[in-house]
Formats: structure tokens, C-alpha cells, sequence
């Protein structure tokens, strides 16, 4: 959780796409847009013959099989109301897990849909949260954390194959994250949080019921589990200790020995192995793009990859006789579909066709990763969508987005909040803001105990990038985020209220009071983190009221949407209510639509088309875009 918390200097760029050839853009609903599927996850059937993945094809999420050499896909489970996802098939029959929650409110459990069809919870109970695993190396067991025993920490358990028996293999005591038990049942690795930069990696053995660290290091360091060996002689992890990036590391079981396997010139975000070890395929976060690198570990060479359309490569899943590979695949324009390689034959099949019929992918845009000089010289990338019909001649109004985090990272690839935006006149530049992931350690720590400030200054300095482009017109510049990114919204209209014409929060933080007060049980672990890098709600209470946008509201002047889940368990929909009486109050427009049936992230589609019109017409009304071609008809 707390790595979720969380430049290369080149010179200024223009946009190469200032110089392309225009092309008349049709604008789509958002109806059109949200007919698109989200896919996810996936699992092989014993006998190769079908995947298991999530699919929201029916308006949520649900799992489906799917034939690996293509065909329609086949649902599993119904629900229409709560999200349900996939997780495995089991070894050697019909069986598979998933999980569901309740509303949006992340109590995931781990569920069984047995042979006769019929439902069984594995973690039956209130209040409690689920994660699978993974399986044995013989098939006989499988492994789950829940925090039932604790609500703040998660403890491990070996469940028998057959009869669900369990067994607790790892009790948790000490405030540490569960991140893998080794294929033959005999190692835990767990994590222990120092800050959100910081944390400490652990080997706990099971016979023995000893725990040892592994990550001895000065300074602050990030170790991350990557994958233990199939035969459980070794656990790969990746590291930035001593270095700006991550590379990959392998630590002996049985000698405690340390060596470097892997090193990119940027963060390797993981890299695991095919059921039989004859694979391994590391993942490397390359300039906001995800790079497959697939090796032959007997011969230690490269394996090229199959020809796969131009995008990311986000996901990689190896058969148990290890002849396929299942892939999921985005890009710019095109949604992640998955794709299943045969390396016998060499035929590459693509299962899903994701994106909405109705849309021609010419009419959305190619994304550009940009840069621009911040206030103190730091150089700041960002994702630029540029709309076909923007130009000197019709110039454009602006979003400066914002992701959550405060960690995370704008990518290219797939994003259809971006991709409706520019189709509908908008130019978008979805940020990374200093405290990103994905580009050094110290830009990761440049935003730790400034938030509201420098970060949010970065996001000054955007909207004077985008004015500075010929297509854009600099005095329609809005400010969009969630999450963390909302919160950004609304520090941007309280502490920086000239600066941009309209605010879009979506379930932001306006209290940070109250938001570390009453973080989720299950996040204990990162309680410490959190508090130092944003603050001491016990003993920074001025500070924290300081930054928190809600105590300033009477200096918000510009229009502002607020869009919140009510069962949000992470941003409590408080936050949003205070925020809104506090700006109506200024007597300052301000809509606010709330989902009763939602959490932190909307995953109805009914909802999304709800909020994602409600956006769009807010921006219409307060800074339109230019005069484009008719919106296209069913």
C-alpha cells in the first residue's frame, strides 16, 4: 500500500503532434465511450483450452472463460451489484476463485464456485479483507491473508485443495505486509514500512518460525518481492538501494547470499517465472511505457517477443506446460485486450475485442510523453492528449490532470477519461508532478511534507506550459484529478485561487485531518509512512489544517464539480460534503453528485456515464472548447 502512496533533465519539447497532419475529429458520447469493456486478469484451465478473466461487458464486473484459441467468451457469475473479479482456476478441475466486495467498500473476500455451480466464501465474516495468495508447487494447497484475527494486520494461511482446511502459517504480529509464500510452503517475505521511500524486507521461515531481514542498508531504500524460484531455492526482488532506479536482485534461501540479476536505466517493476522455470519475463517502467523483457533461464538469453500491435504489454501469464503465454496489451487508442502466444506454433490470437464498435480509433488521439521546466529549474514529464481539431486557428482550452497517489504515475497507453476529454475539444496534460513514481528516487521524496506546495506549484507551472502552446488558449485552463489528485483540485482553488478557471474533484482530499484519523483499518501497516510524509495528525494537528483545502474554502472563487462515492472507505464522503457547504457558502457554483452504490473508484458503468457527463458539461458551461464536427449517432 505505501509504495501506492508514492526527472530526467531534457530540454523543453514541443509536441511533434503541433506539426501532423489535422484530421476531422467526430465527437463520441460518453455512452460510446463507456460501451468499451474493461478486461483484467487471468488463469489457464488444467487442460489449456480456456482462460478465466474479468470482464464488465454487462455494465460490472464479472468473470468470464474464454477458448484460448478464440471465440465468445462465456460468463461465469452475474452479479449486478457488487464487482466481482478473477483469480484462479484450480489445478485440476472446473473450480476457480474470485473475490467480491460489498459496494465499493474493498472488503474483498475469496470466493469458490465449485463443480455443481454453487457459491462458497472462503473467508466468511464482517469487516474482514481477502487476498489469494498464490498455489503450491504440488497443487495441494493454496494461500490467502486475511485480517480476520486483526483488522489492522494480515495474517497467512495454507488452505488444503480439496477440503478448504486451513492452516495459519504466518502470524502477524509486528506490523508487516504478507508479499508471497515460496512454491513448497516454506517461506514467507514480508515487508515492513519505514516511510513511503523507505521500507525493510524480511525471510520468515516456516519451520523454524524465524524471521530475517534481508534488506540491510542505509538511507532510504525500497525492496519490493518479485517472485520466488519454482523450486523454492531462491526469492527475486527488486531494489533501489544505492541508486536512483530499481533493479532486480536474487536472494539465496539456503546461504543468505545476495547477487544482481537485472538492471535497466529505469525502474524494473518486477519479474517472475513460468510455472517450470523455463521463462522469466521482467516488467521495466520505461519513461511512463511498460517494457516486456522475456528470457530462457537455462541459456540466460533474450526471447523475442511475439508481434503484438505497438502499446504496453501490461500483463504476461505462462501456461503449466509453459506453450502459451497469455498477454494483455494496450495503447494510445486502443483498450487492453488479451492476446495468448503459442510457442510451438508461433501464432499469436487476440481473445478480446475491447473497444466500443461505435468508436473509429482514428478519431481518438496518440498520446506524447512532454517535459517542462518547473519553478525551481526541475524538469517535470507529463502525458499530453492533443484533440484532431485543435489548432493556431482554434484554439483550445486546457486540463491540467492530476493522478492519485500522491506515488502514482501518469502512463501513456489506454485512458478513456483523457481520450472523451480531447475528443470532446479539450487538450489535456495528465501531470507527474514532482513525488511520481517511475522517475528516480529523488524525485519520488521531492514532494514528502510539502504537499500543497511545491506539487501544486508544479501544476502552476503546467497551466503556463500549456498557455505556451500554440493550439491552446491560456485563459481556459481547468484543474481535474482523483484521489489524491482531487485533493490537488482543491488545493489549487483555496491556496492558488487566480490560477485556474474551474475545478473537477473527484472523491479528493479536502481534510487531511480527518482523512489520517480514519484511515482503513487494513492500511496499519503504512500508518507510520503516511504520517511522515504528509503528517502527525496527533501532533501536527495546525500544520495538517493548513494544508487541508476545506479550512480555506472561503478563498475557493472559481466553479468547481465535486463527484464522490459514498462508500468510499479511503476519502470518507465528509471530506466531499464540508468541501461543498464551505464553497456554496462563498455563494460560488458548485455541483455535486454522490453514488451510493460506489467507493474510492467508480466501477458501474452506469455510474462512470453519470459522472463523466456531469464533467463534461460543467466544462462546457465554464470554459467551452471550440465549435467541433456533430457528435456521432447509434
Amino acid at each position: 500500500m505505501h509504495r501506492a502512496l508514492r526527472l530526467f533533465f531534457l530540454a523543453l519539447l514541443l509536441p511533434a503532434t503541433l506539426f501532423a497532419k489535422t484530421r476531422p475529429s467526430k465527437q463520441y458520447t460518453i455512452e460510446q465511450f463507456i460501451t468499451t469493456v474493461a478486461v483484467g486478469g487471468a488463469s489457464f484451465s488444467p487442460n489449456e483450452k480456456e482462460i478465466l478473466f474479468s470482464s464488465d461487458e454487462t455494465g460490472i464486473r464479472n468473470v468470464y472463460s474464454i477458448p484460448v484459441t478464440g471465440g465468445k467468451a462465456r460468463a461465469l457469475t452475474a452479479s449486478t451489484t457488487d464487482t466481482t473479479s478473477a483469480i484462479s482456476y484450480f489445478p485440476k478441475d472446473t473450480r476457480f476463485l474470485y473475490t467480491r466486495d460489498q459496494g465499493g467498500n474493498e472488503l474483498h473476500h475469496l470466493y469458490v464456485r465449485q463443480k455443481d455451480g454453487s457459491e462458497r466464501d472462503l473467508t466468511p465474516g464482517e469487516k474482514l479483507k481477502a487476498m489469494f495468495g498464490g498455489w503450491s508447487g504440488d497443487k495441494k494447497s493454496f494461500f490467502v491473508s486475511t485480517n480476520e484475527r486483526d483488522p489492522k494486520f494480515f495474517d497467512a494461511y495454507r488452505y488444503d485443495t480439496d477440503s478448504y482446511e486451513r492452516t495459519m502459517i504466518f502470524k502477524n504480529e509486528a506490523g508487516l505486509d504478507i508479499e508471497g509464500v515460496s512454491p513448497d510452503g516454506q517461506w514467507v517475505v514480508v515487508s515492513k514500512p519505514l516511510s513511503t521511500a523507505d521500507n525493510d524486507l524480511f525471510i520468515h521461515s516456516i519451520a523454524r518460525n524465524e524471521t530475517k531481514k534481508i534488506s540491510e542498508h542505509t538511507g532510504q531504500a525500497e525492496f519490493s518481492a518479485s517472485d520466488f524460484d519454482p523450486q523454492s531455492k531462491y526469492l527475486l526482488f527488486t531494489t533501489n538501494e544505492g541508486s536512483e532506479f530499481k533493479r532486480l536482485r536474487r536472494y539465496d534461501l539456503a546461504t543468505g547470499k545476495t547477487s544482481d540479476v537485472e538492471a535497466a536505466e529505469w525502474d524494473i517493476f518486477g519479474s517472475g517465472f513460468s510455472e517450470k522455470g523455463r521463462y522469466r519475463a521482467t516488467r521495466i517502467n520505461d519513461d511512463a511505457r511498460t517494457v516486456v523483457k522475456l528470457y530462457d533461464t537455462k541459456s540466460g538469453k533474450q526471447v523475442p517477443l511475439p508481434k503484438l500491435p505497438n502499446g504496453n504489454i501490461n500483463f504476461v501469464l505462462f501456461s503449466p506446460s509453459e506453450n502459451l503465454m497469455a498477454m494483455y496489451v494496450d495503447a494510445d487508442r486502443a483498450p487492453s485486450n488479451l492476446y495468448v502466444h503459442d510457442f510451438k506454433s508461433g501464432k499469436t490470437t487476440r481473445l478480446t475485442d475491447t473497444l466500443s464498435k461505435e468508436i473509429d480509433p482514428e478519431d481518438l488521439v496518440d498520446a506524447q510523453v512532454v517535459r517542462f521546466k518547473s519553478f525551481d529549474g526541475m524538469v517535470i514529464p507529463g502525458v499530453l492528449y492533443k484533440p484532431h481539431q485543435a489548432n493556431a486557428g482554434a484554439k483550445a482550452p486546457a486540463i491540467v490532470m492530476v493522478h492519485g497517489g500522491p506515488g502514482g504515475q501518469a502512463r501513456l497507453g489506454y485512458k478513456y477519461s483523457a481520450q472523451y476529454l480531447a475528443n470532446h475539444g479539450y487538450v489535456v496534460l495528465d501531470i507527474n508532478n514532482r513525488g511520481s513514481s517511475g522517475y528516480g528516487k529523488t524525485f519520488y521524496v521531492a514532494d514528502d511534507r510539502k504537499h500543497g506546495a511545491e506539487p501544486l506549484w508544479d501544476c502552476v507551472e503546467a497551466r503556463k506550459y500549456l498557455s505556451s502552446l500554440p493550439y491552446v488558449d491560456g485563459s481556459r485552463v481547468a484543474i481535474m484529478g482523483g484521489s489524491y489528485g482531487g485533493y490537488m483540485v482543491a488545493a489549487a482553488l483555496a491556496f492558488k485561487p487566480e490560477v485556474f478557471d474551474v475545478g473537477v474533484d473527484i472523491f479528493g482530499v479536502t481534510n487531511w485531518v480527518r482523512t489520517l484519523q480514519n484511515i482503513p483499518p487494513w492500511w496499519e501497516s503504512g500508518r507510520k509512512a503516511l504520517y511522515d510524509e504528509i503528517g502527525n495528525p496527533e501532533t501536527e494537528l495546525e500544520r495538517l489544517k493548513a494544508t487541508s483545502p476545506v479550512f480555506h474554502a472561503d478563498k475557493i472563487r472559481k466553479p468547481l464539480i465535486v463527484i464522490q462515492g459514498k462508500n468510499d472507505p479511503r476519502v470518507l464522503k465528509a471530506e466531499s460534503d464540508d468541501l461543498v457547504e464551505a464553497v456554496r457558502k462563498n455563494g460560488v457554483p458548485v455541483e455535486y453528485v454522490v453514488f451510493d452504490d460506489e467507493g474510492h473508484g467508480f466501477t458501474k458503468k452506469k455510474n462512470q456515464i453519470v459522472a463523466y457527463a456531469a464533467i463534461l458539461e460543467f466544462l462546457n458551461k465554464n470554459m467551452p472548447a471550440p465549435a467541433a464536427a456533430p457528435a456521432a449517432t447509434n
